[in-house]
């Protein structure tokens, strides 16, 4: 069995917060979906300003949306310069056997993802 990178993993999490941001109605205007790169998605949607979207996967299922606060200041900065909003998307995979265990390629897990967390409205 093969274990997913960390970009594999940050892929899946990326899939999962797309889809969930579509069957809200908004429309990307840009994706990013290297490790490291932010915003992961710049969202538009008509009458409402520009949303920054970040998404962080880890397999950390407790507490998937934990951030780095301090990044997070800097970012908002960078944001309201742009008139945009930030949300943050903390996506927890974890194998659906073990979460002791890493998440191996097509095999299940379990998916800890409740809602964005809106840090700039």
């Amino acid at each position: 069995m093969q274990v997913l990178t960390a970009q594999e993993l940050h892929n899946l999490g990326m899939n999962l917060v797309g889809k969930k941001l579509q069957e809200m109605g908004y429309e990307f205007v840009a994706v990013n979906s290297q490790l490291k790169k932010h915003p992961q998605f710049v969202l538009f949607k008509k009458g409402e300003p520009t949303i920054f979207v970040l998404v962080k996967t880890t397999n950390n299922i407790q507490n998937p949306e934990e951030y780095d606060v301090l990044w997070m200041e800097t970012f908002k900065e960078h944001a309201k310069k742009q008139n945009a909003k930030v949300w943050f998307a903390g996506v927890g995979i974890a194998n659906a056997e073990s979460v002791d265990n890493p998440v191996f390629k097509d095999q299940p897990y379990y998916v800890a993802f409740e809602d964005f967390i809106k840090i700039l409205e």
